[in-house]
């Protein structure tokens, strides 16, 4: 679960990670589709599939349904899919409602838009990577991000087979740097 009971709105940081991840993703162009991603088993085309598939998630865990599964999502659907989370997890009680998380525990709805919100920054970066976009994180989402997942995510999600092995940075490095180590990237 999250590290951190002070932590911002999760519903806020969903919102500015995906207005990002929005952007990266209408970017990408036709022929980068098939291009790698630093997600070694993932294709461009495969990470926005995961990003579409992590708003069919909460779509389906804020309303109750069964998310479908995503595949060769359209480049203009991300864009959709976020306005419809966006709009249901506004919904009364939509956040307080229980589901189960990508690790097989359960969790609020509350606590899934914030699992999200981690899924989509580092995914943003990874997608702006891949195709040569500015791979600049929001340095308040950085640290919210860390603050609300770090250490014990990674290494959960490491056991669990969803999270790369931690990368060593040098001392110094960026707070983004740190969190993109922390999570299995080489920043």
């Amino acid at each position: 679960m999250l590290n951190n009971a002070d932590a911002p709105d999760p519903l806020s940081l969903y919102r500015a990670a995906t207005d990002r991840a929005v952007a990266v993703v209408e970017a990408v162009r036709p022929d980068q589709l098939g291009w790698p991603t630093p997600c070694s088993e993932w294709s461009v085309q495969a990470l926005i599939d995961h990003l579409v598939g992590g708003a069919q998630y909460l779509l389906a865990a804020a309303t109750g349904a069964e998310p479908a599964p995503p595949e060769g999502a359209p480049i203009t659907g991300y864009r959709t899919w976020v306005e419809r989370v966006l709009t249901a997890v506004a919904s009364p009680g939509a956040t307080a409602r229980v589901c189960v998380s990508p690790l097989g525990f359960e969790w609020s709805v509350a606590e899934a838009v914030a699992g999200t919100f981690m899924d989509v920054l580092i995914h943003s970066w990874d997608l702006a990577r891949a195709t040569g976009q500015d791979d600049r994180l929001d340095p308040d989402l950085v640290g919210a991000c860390a603050a609300m997942f770090l250490p014990d995510m990674p290494e959960r999600g490491r056991e669990a087979g969803i999270v790369g092995p931690e990368v060593p940075v040098p001392p110094g490095a960026s707070a983004q740097d740190r969190l993109l180590a922390a999570m299995g990237r080489t920043p």
